[in-house]
């Protein structure tokens, strides 16, 4: 037999439908055994889309073993991913994949969302939660407003404006040495000086 070679949206329909699948057949550390590939071929004969789980540690390995499966059976490679092999092939009672496509059909419809169409302008998310959208005249996001300055840590700890300003929003520095200081340096001269203005 050869490969079944699938379309690619089909593909990823599968690889969809498989997501909540485990795995159904287990090979060990001595291979693809006849045996394994009789229950294989049972497998997909009962269900159509199965996992696999393969041990051993080489990724190439793994490939070459599904490559084998796929040759052997005719079925078609889905996904590998790590461990895990996915493979296809379509049942007699479902030939043409019916049953995977409706399953993916009505998980979007049961999570509310419906799929994009290549011509569709994009909505955003909240946007579309709230059931609006977008015209051409609508701006793309509101206009933020002018951020605040930032408050300095000697604001923050003696609770007012005591420095003044220059024109560039630094606050002077006359009669004050430049060297700069620590949050906790400010704070403890804070509360020197409020302790002898209040004596």
């Amino acid at each position: 037999m050869s490969t079944l070679e699938l379309e690619p949206q089909f593909r990823s329909e599968l690889r969809a439908a498989a997501h909540s699948l485990k795995p159904v057949i287990q090979i060990g550390d001595k291979g693809l055994s006849d045996a394994v590939l009789a229950e294989i071929e049972r497998a997909l004969s009962a269900h159509g889309l199965i996992k696999i789980r393969v041990a051993g540690e080489d990724r190439v390995e793994r490939a070459a073993i599904q490559g084998r499966i796929c040759d052997a059976l005719g079925c078609a490679p889905v996904h590998h991913l790590g461990k895990i092999l996915t493979v296809y092939r379509p049942t007699k009672a479902d030939p043409y994949g019916q049953k995977f496509r409706r399953e993916v059909a009505d998980s979007i419809q049961t999570l509310g969302v419906q799929p994009r169409k290549h011509d569709e302008p994009y909505i955003p998310k909240k946007l579309a939660a709230m059931g609006g959208t977008l015209t051409a005249d609508a701006p793309k996001r509101p206009a933020r407003s002018q951020p605040k300055r930032p408050v300095t840590a000697r604001e923050r700890y003696l609770g007012a404006a005591t420095g003044s300003r220059n024109q560039k929003g630094r606050a002077s520095t006359q009669g004050r040495s430049s060297r700069p200081r620590s949050a906790l340096s400010l704070r403890a001269g804070a509360r020197r000086t409020r302790g002898k203005g209040s004596v």
